[in-house]
């Protein structure tokens, strides 16, 4: 990968907004970065920004706005006009004190709304960690406050401290034990079976999400899931074999969210519970999520393909979602092992043929 190229694309993603036509999310440096990893030369990488830019008819980003600070950042969460004051203030902040730091302190604030924009805040800024890029971190945790989504119960956020010096001074909660209902299990697949049905598989996924949350039966559901080490994992597996049996558009968007989390959790603090924690606040956004896919099998049978194969379609796509995917596909394969992001993988690639 051309880490140098990469960098100067990325810096000249920041000039267009981070959404186009409708309220879709702009993929373009999360695709740069995908392809990148999949070994894309430079010519591949501008042909396909190129296409990309002109086809969604990006727009400019707007000017960055001044006006918000550590202790009021947080009560401008889910106001999407405030987006150029939060991209202000997060790239004012990564300057200050660096990524690791913004985002051990931004994390447990936004993670509760992790739905936001269907995961693309979320998405957009682990592929700015993935990148090695600041500005990219800056976008992504800007577009994940501006919509900022929180689909279960949790209380109002609280402010980060200003500084890591401030955060280290501030005297550490213990570990409070799971007040969750009695019949919790460890055991997500068991409760996406009970989750209600989707009412429609129309709008945007977002928008979806948030119907789903009317009523309160998907969290009530989500609540009895007993957090543990193996979560992580559950999640990633359920996510790849949901798409990989279904094809779903929904469900792909688990598969990469799920990727992302693993990204960022390491830098939620080290503490008791803290990891935990994340992870508590993501399975509701991802139990709703499977609700608004409505999942029904796909009609094709599953041809397991390659990696190979499947690396070189995702080079030749112009698909933004295809390549992102056998990206995540593949780290995932790497980190856990097994076919089930090959299983996934190969679907992807089968429903863009």
């Amino acid at each position: 990968m051309d880490n140098t190229l990469l960098q100067r694309l990325l810096d000249d993603a920041g000039a267009h907004d981070p959404e186009y036509g409708n309220g879709l999310s702009n993929h373009l440096p999360m695709a740069w970065l995908a392809l990148a990893r999949l070994g894309a030369g430079e010519a591949r990488l501008r042909e396909f920004g190129t296409d990309y830019i002109a086809g969604k008819r990006l727009r400019p980003a707007r000017p960055r706005e001044p006006g918000l600070g550590p202790e009021s950042w947080t009560g401008s969460l889910g106001e999407r006009e405030a987006w150029p004051r939060h991209l202000d203030f997060f790239e004012h902040w990564i300057a200050r004190e660096g990524v690791a730091v913004v985002l051990a302190q931004a994390l447990p604030v936004l993670l509760p709304g992790v739905a936001a924009a269907a995961f693309h805040g979320l998405i957009r800024t682990a592929a700015g960690v993935q990148a090695g890029h600041g500005g990219e971190v800056a976008q992504g945790l800007a577009h994940w406050a501006a919509w900022y989504m929180p689909l279960g119960p949790h209380g109002p956020p609280g402010p980060p401290a200003a500084t890591e010096a401030a955060a280290s001074a501030r005297p550490r909660a213990r570990a409070r034990p799971d007040a969750g209902p009695p019949d919790r299990t460890d055991d997500p697949a068991a409760l996406l079976r009970e989750l209600p049905a989707g009412t429609s598989s129309a709008g945007l996924i977002a928008a979806r999400m948030r119907d789903a949350a009317a009523d309160g039966a998907v969290s009530a559901v989500a609540a009895r899931l007993l957090i543990d080490d193996h979560t992580p994992a559950r999640l990633a597996r359920a996510a790849a074999l949901a798409y990989a049996e279904t094809g779903n558009f929904t469900a792909l968007h688990l598969v990469t969210g799920t990727h992302a989390m693993r990204v960022l959790a390491p830098f939620v603090a080290d503490e008791p519970g803290a990891r935990h924690a994340a992870w508590r606040s993501f399975w509701p956004a991802y139990a709703h999520g499977v609700v608004a896919a409505r999942l029904a099998p796909a009609r094709a049978p599953l041809v397991l393909r390659a990696w190979p194969a499947l690396i070189a379609a995702a080079l030749r796509s112009p698909d933004e979602h295809l390549i992102k995917l056998v990206d995540a596909a593949r780290e995932e394969t790497r980190h856990y092992g097994g076919e089930d992001w090959q299983r996934a993988a190969s679907r992807a690639v089968m429903a863009a043929t």
